[in-house]
């Protein structure tokens, strides 16, 4: 799918009511930087994988929104019944329960899985992995873009809807490759501690590593 084909819907502040994005939703976010204590969650992006993309802008009140007020996206990202697919989970995760107050599982994360299967690299990025994988150019030449302002531009949006559009087909593959090499319970241990180690990173144990045997 090329990002000029990529069908987006923005929406201010909460997902509609009436929403079904059924039992697997890609996510992603864009943030003010990579400090979740002090870089702030603008734009959170889902997919059922359908080949559209709900992009969610959170605002603050000084932009003329209500930072974590978002009903229908917390309760979507706190139902059990719902996996939340995403590629570096360890970071969305973070964000997502320091900005918002909340605990987000379960999760499948697409980039621990490249890593657990495709060790005869070290390139394990989103536009890598769907290029290798499913022929698929994604463009990041708005990954660094100004995403705090009150207006996202097309582009902007059109570039955050890319990114969780072709995670379902992306899984798809890697876990595939996590059954044929017989890592895939292991890799769903890894899901499955991924909210905690989102608390401890917020906490501030990314180092010292608390499972380290060192003094």
């Amino acid at each position: 799918m090329s990002r000029a084909s990529a069908v987006f819907h923005l929406h201010d502040g909460d997902l509609p009511d009436d929403l079904d994005l059924g039992p697997v939703v890609a996510i992603d976010t864009e943030t003010m930087g990579l400090n979740p204590h002090r870089d702030r969650l603008c734009l959170v992006q889902l997919s059922a994988g359908d080949g559209e993309a709900h992009l969610v802008q959170i605002r603050p009140v000084s932009l003329g929104g209500r930072y974590a007020d978002c009903p229908n996206l917390k309760a979507l990202l706190t139902d059990d019944s719902v996996t939340k697919l995403m590629h570096f989970a360890r970071f969305d995760v973070a964000i997502l329960q320091h900005a918002l107050d909340i605990t987000v599982a379960p999760v499948i994360c697409t980039k621990i899985a490249a890593r657990l299967v495709r060790t005869f690299t070290e390139r394990h990025g989103l536009a890598q992995l769907c290029r290798e994988l499913l022929g698929v150019e994604l463009a990041k030449h708005q990954q660094t873009s100004d995403w705090g302002q009150a207006t996202l531009t097309p582009e902007q949006q059109s570039y955050a809807a890319s990114d969780v559009l072709h995670l379902h087909a992306l899984w798809e593959k890697l876990e595939a490759l996590l059954i044929r090499e017989g890592r895939r319970d292991l890799a769903q241990a890894c899901y499955d501690f991924l909210p905690a180690r989102a608390r401890l990173d917020l906490l501030g144990y990314e180092e010292p590593d608390i499972f380290s045997h060192r003094a």
